[in-house]
């Protein structure tokens, strides 16, 4: 660990408490003038160190500095490979290149901030500086383009269970992609996949994870002001590396057993469509009501319509909206 590394896990150990130089040199077996250099050094990477003569050195509890040491730290899953950025265009744009050229399953972008930030049907995904979490994981599974269906339901629920550990707060799941906290929309999942059309499998898959951890300075933009939100009510040190970890923790455990949908009734129970009136949005704009039934087991959403007919519905065939006016 170097020793940046290990004055930062100190600061953190301390919880917000002052600590002297001469007791964080004496602890971790390093001059005061070491001490003194690393915690510049955090101080240069925006994390929030209080220096106060005769007191020493406290890490305020807002600071939350997205970092690959501080996400590596936190993994159970060592064997990923992370590359951290400031801002980039699209993360997914990034891993796909990276894909192309080789780089092996268990590759990650995660950046600070997305200039061309990607949603579903071509929508843009707002990406602000510090107030969100946006990374792209790469996949090779051996599976059929439909079956990577299930690396977007089981990204849902490593997120949903990730911002309930750390916030306690309940996380839903709009079918089939979004995350949802108090009624808004925290977070969207975009999975895209590389075919082999030889023989209709995917050579890769990159499953892309936009997290708004909180709301973005001045709000966010008057188009999505009424559907978007914030996973969390407050920032706590370390917040995005933390989350960044257990996302990915939880996706890696879930995709090692991806054929047993081990997480299907995560996903179900955390359903925030079903038992209500939705709207179904066709290709060419046509709007249809119905009622949302059930999912099954490969995901698919069972609807009943106004005439009392059933349908099975494929991702990728339509989009939703609950009928109440929340948007997708």
């Amino acid at each position: 660990m170097s020793t940046r590394d290990e004055v930062l896990t100190l600061l953190q150990r301390e919880e917000g408490s002052f600590v002297s130089g001469e007791r964080m040199a004496e602890i971790l077996a390093l001059s005061r003038e070491s001490v003194r250099i690393a915690v510049a050094e955090l101080q240069s990477e925006g994390y929030r160190v209080d220096a106060v003569r005769r007191q020493g050195y406290r890490l305020l509890p807002d600071s939350d500095v997205l970092s690959q040491e501080g996400i590596q730290s936190r993994l159970r899953h060592n064997d990923l490979v992370l590359h951290v950025k400031k801002k980039t265009g699209s993360t997914n744009t990034d891993l796909k290149k990276m894909a192309a050229q080789g780089a092996p399953e268990g590759t990650v972008v995660i950046a600070q901030s997305q200039t061309e930030g990607r949603g579903r049907l071509g929508r843009s995904f707002y990406s602000p500086m510090t107030s969100g979490l946006y990374m792209s994981l790469l996949l090779r599974p051996q599976i059929s383009i439909i079956e990577a269906l299930n690396l977007t339901t089981c990204a849902a629920v490593a997120v949903a269970e990730t911002i309930e550990e750390i916030s306690g707060r309940d996380a839903q799941i709009k079918w089939v992609n979004d995350v949802y906290v108090g009624r808004r929309k925290v977070c969207g999942i975009l999975t895209e996949a590389e075919l082999d059309l030889e023989r209709g499998m995917a050579q890769y898959c990159v499953v892309g994870i936009g997290v708004n951890t909180a709301v973005p300075e001045g709000g966010f933009p008057e188009e999505i002001r009424d559907i978007a939100g914030a996973a969390f009510e407050r920032t706590i040190p370390d917040l995005r590396c933390r989350l960044a970890a257990g996302i990915l923790d939880r996706i890696m455990d879930y995709y090692a057993r991806l054929s047993e949908r081990s997480y299907y009734e995560a996903y179900r129970s955390r359903s925030l469509v079903l038992g209500r009136r939705i709207k179904i949005l066709k290709a060419g704009g046509e709007s249809v009501s119905a009622e949302a039934l059930d999912i099954d087991r490969d995901f698919a959403l069972i609807v009943r319509h106004e005439d009392g007919s059933i349908q099975r519905i494929q991702s990728g065939e339509v989009s939703i909206r609950l009928d109440e006016g929340d948007q997708e």
